[in-house]
């Protein structure tokens, strides 16, 4: 035992080291003691530990890249645990006391909330983790989808693929898991709330691999996205949850600032609350929203495009050559270039290694990009959107005005394409030089690709944010702004263009008594696990500050 060290069994502490740098080839063990070491605790005084985050660090320093982990760590001791080795690594800052543990059974849940029907809409994350902690608490839960359950899901896509007939209701933007769905299942974010490690837990759980709850890069991937929500809807079955799919809500019943029923295909369902998870793309259901009253705001959303390199050129420009790099798997990036005079800034976004371009489109006669990847990132393309941020300064206040100039841009490069879904799209060395490109332009796009002036289709702020970062991202990824690149368009739903106002403490849409919008579509949220939270969070407030 180190020398001042103290134990006493009983109540438990939990510190957490921060910082602490590994090889990627680090076995199991030696990680292990390395944790301890650094936070100064002995192995025999442990009683728990858990990575709380591993991030790479693949930066290239002094001229040479040396691949490492950086690593976070919550470790369990006795209460009463000293020794002169923590002291020090507390008064560095290297170790601190970890934040207290959340769960989603909640300990203060006001009595009446259990005699209520709450209804939800929308099966998306924040859909489902809302509904989740309502049931897990005692509440009656009917959650409504448009779309189909995933396991039916892919009927419909198949036929759009084959033949592009488009179903309306049940395609890549609808449907149980939302749009996130048929993504990259990217779960990290860039907060620190206590409920996202119950909610990943949850995941895993459902057949989501273990690392999601540590990994600063945690994703699921479509292939295993389609386990595991099977498996989180029979949990939430057993809690309670009627799950009713191929049932869009056309209407509210609405009297006095209550809503008394929602009005689906299905009939009419009488409630007691309505939390509203629409999605980013449930065009329809904001203007009915907007007919009964509920305030609709447009928001700042981004536009762009999609680019797609060989895998490879990703992976030796961000991990190097080796058996160190080799052993990371397909590379990842995410880039930022700063505004510069009249030149707007932009970035990547929805990064998806080894994935494929997907035609996400809810609407027949538009035409809109999105990236995909399974779990092995097993394709050899890399493709992320490259995209910079409109406000309604630049296309109008009207509440849906963002939806318009959204349509806008799908329309014109559906017709662009042919108006087979085929996207327009332009080598990126040819984008910077303002040409056409010439002879075949190869992607994972399924509906293949068109030649076009991208430099001509796309609002000009894109055209000259995009000039000025290409050149600077290639600095970063050697080849991003060559003709390996291609640019695949149009990428307009990286964020939803309205919001509907809410009260900050108890989620309640503005006007309303029991109406509660949550997720990306009601503006609150951008991407899967930020969506799960916020409709958790909903839960919680409405459990605990009672109807």
């Amino acid at each position: 035992m180190r020398k001042n060290a103290r134990v006493q069994t009983g109540a438990t502490k939990t510190w957490r080291v921060s910082g602490v740098e590994a090889g990627v080839l680090m076995p199991a063990s030696e990680l292990r003691a390395l944790l301890l070491r650094d936070a100064g605790i002995d192995p025999g005084a442990v009683r728990g530990l858990r990575m709380v985050k591993k991030s790479l660090d693949a930066r290239v320093r002094a001229g040479a890249r040396r691949l490492r982990f950086v690593l976070q760590a919550d470790i369990v001791v006795d209460a009463a645990y000293r020794s002169q080795a923590l002291g020090v690594a507390l008064r560095s800052g290297r170790v601190q006391e970890a934040p207290a543990a959340a769960a989603l059974v909640r300990e203060r849940v006001q009595s009446t909330c259990r005699q209520q029907h709450a209804v939800v809409v929308g099966a998306g994350p924040a859909g489902l983790f809302a509904a989740l902690v309502l049931a897990r608490n005692g509440v009656r839960v009917t959650l409504l989808e448009r779309g189909d359950a995933v396991e039916a899901r892919s009927s419909p896509l198949v036929r759009f693929q084959r033949t592009g007939v488009l179903d309306p209701e049940s395609n890549l933007l609808y449907g149980e898991g939302g749009a996130g769905t048929y993504s990259d299942g990217k779960i990290y974010t860039r907060v620190d709330d206590p409920l996202e490690v119950p909610i990943l837990e949850e995941l895993v759980a459902c057949g989501a691999p273990p690392e999601i709850v540590y990994d600063a890069r945690a994703h699921i991937g479509t292939d295993k996205l389609h386990l595991v929500l099977p498996a989180l809807r029979k949990r939430m079955q057993a809690e309670g949850v009627d799950f009713r799919f191929r049932c869009r809500v056309d209407d509210l019943v609405v009297r006095d600032g209550r809503v008394l029923a929602v009005q689906t295909t299905q009939g009419e369902l009488e409630c007691d609350l309505v939390l509203m998870a629409p999605g980013h793309s449930a065009r329809d259901t904001f203007e009915m929203l907007m007919q009964r009253g509920v305030v609709v705001e447009p928001k700042p959303f981004q536009l762009g495009v999609r680019v797609e390199h060989p895998q490879e050129l990703i992976d030796q420009a961000r991990h190097g050559q080796g058996s160190e790099a080799a052993l990371l798997g397909a590379a990842s990036y995410g880039l930022v270039s700063k505004s510069a005079g009249d030149l707007a800034a932009a970035h990547s976004f929805c990064m998806c290694p080894g994935g494929r371009i997907v035609a996400s489109v809810s609407e027949a006669g538009f035409l809109c990009t999105n990236g995909m990847s399974n779990s092995t990132h097993s394709s050899r393309w890399a493709n992320a959107a490259l995209v910079t941020t409109f406000t309604p300064d630049d296309f109008g206040h009207e509440p849906l005005a963002g939806i318009e100039f959204q349509r806008l841009y799908e329309q014109r490069f559906h017709v662009a394409g042919g108006g087979t879904y085929a996207a327009p799209a332009q080598r990126v060395s040819d984008f910077l030089a303002r040409r056409a490109s010439s002879g075949a332009l190869p992607s994972s796009y399924r509906f293949g690709t068109v030649s076009a002036r991208l430099d001509e289709l796309l609002p000009e702020r894109v055209v000259g944010a995009l000039g000025r970062a290409l050149p600077f991202w290639d600095n970063v990824i050697p080849g991003f702004a060559s003709a390996e690149g291609t640019l695949v368009g149009v990428e307009t739903r990286s964020a939803c263009p309205v919001r509907l106002p809410r009260d900050r403490s108890t989620y309640r849409a503005a006007g309303f008594t029991n109406l509660l919008p949550i997720g990306e579509g009601a503006g609150w949220a951008g991407g899967i696990m930020s969506a799960a939270l916020d409709g958790a969070r909903a839960a919680v407030a409405w459990l605990e500050q009672g109807p």
